[in-house]
């Protein structure tokens, strides 16, 4: 099977970071080959260390035996001290930078190494933190380097005040493209000639008020661990401590998944939960500190206003612990099963 690679590049801005020291890092939305579209943040260094590893793994190719043979675009040095306004006008460099990578011959631009830079990290799937300083481009003169991405459109269902610099102020009907979906619950879209995060539970679907991207429940459960204590608001949220084990059983985009404790299910932030097995560095102190609250869920939105005649469907926490109970005892009854036609087909238990 083909692996997957990078058709788009654009970059939409910088942002100034404040952990674990002040820097840089632009953010540029990637498109694969499989029609997924990804945020992602790199600092500067990070690229140039990556432009001397390419040159190093195609020599030829960067001119290092004949100069006339080199195709490998061309990426000035970082400077010692990085500032706002290195950054802000080494964009268009980058630009044009990425630009000549991503159409260079299969064997470069499809690399291992390429993919790798691109690749989505953990650290990319949360919003910036609580104070960085921010720098969007307008629409209008977006360095764009592969030709248009198709966005989503959604309609806005009531007015939204942002709440810090990289969040953006929407009214009731407004309509956005959305450019990142992130798993906890916030969404970066922009709105003419803004961008910036929002909730996902201020934004609805135009063609139906169903999420036809939102998987099913997944009863069998996916184990993951709490990084945040948080205390249940309404009735069909769960309480939890840090670092307790639960089962998530349904991924909800609005980041807020249903999980199960024993026999209690409710909705949990997603942004408070990391799997099981993955890296603990997912949920680093950088990652904790982007957000302190999570994202409002949509029972919570006053005055609300849909276009479509029909709700959502949601599935009530009874229903949830129902199912759960069934599909538990289902699969307790198979384990008995196979227990017993062991023990049967080895004469007994107790016989060796």
């Amino acid at each position: 099977m083909e692996e997957i690679y990078v058709r788009h590049v654009e970059l939409l801005g910088f942002e100034k970071r404040f952990f674990p020291s002040q820097h840089y890092v632009y953010m540029l939305m990637v498109k694969w080959n499989d029609l997924s579209e990804k945020l992602i943040y790199r600092g500067y260094p990070e690229i140039y260390t990556f432009h001397k590893s390419l040159k190093e793994m195609f020599p030829i190719e960067a001119g290092d035996i004949n100069k006339k043979d080199r195709i490998i675009p061309v990426l000035p040095a970082p400077k010692w001290l990085d500032n706002q306004k290195s950054t802000e006008t080494r964009q268009s460099t980058l630009a044009e930078y990425c630009s000549s990578l991503i159409n260079l011959p299969p064997k470069i631009s499809r690399s291992q190494l390429v993919r790798s830079l691109f690749k989505v990290r953990p650290e990319d799937e949360n919003p910036p933190a609580q104070h960085p300083s921010v720098q969007l481009q307008t629409r209008d003169n977006t360095s764009e380097i592969s030709g248009p991405i198709i966005l989503e459109s959604y309609r806005v269902i009531a007015d939204y005040s942002h709440t810090s610099k990289y969040e953006i102020t929407l009214h009731i009907g407004d309509l956005v493209e959305i450019v990142e979906k992130s798993p906890n619950g916030w969404w970066f879209c922009q709105c003419d000639t803004k961008r910036g995060w929002v909730p996902a539970s201020y934004l609805e679907p135009l063609d139906g008020p169903e999420e036809s991207e939102e998987a099913d429940p997944n009863y069998a459960g996916e184990l993951y661990i709490t990084t945040k204590a948080y205390k249940a608001a309404q009735d069909d949220e769960l309480t939890l401590e840090t670092g307790e084990t639960i089962e998530v059983i349904h991924k909800l985009l609005d980041g807020w998944w249903v999980v199960r404790k024993g026999e209690e299910t409710g909705h949990f932030p997603s942004m408070f939960l990391y799997r099981t097995g993955e890296k603990k560095e997912m949920v680093s102190e950088e990652l904790v500190m982007r957000r302190q609250t999570p994202p409002p869920r949509r029972s919570t939105i006053r005055n609300a206003q849909s276009i479509h005649s029909k709700g959502r469907q949601r599935i009530s926490q009874d229903t949830y612990r129902r199912n759960s109970r069934r599909f538990l005892q289902q699969k307790g009854g198979r384990v008995s099963d196979d227990s017993t036609g062991e023990e049967a087909r080895c004469g007994g238990p107790g016989l060796a």
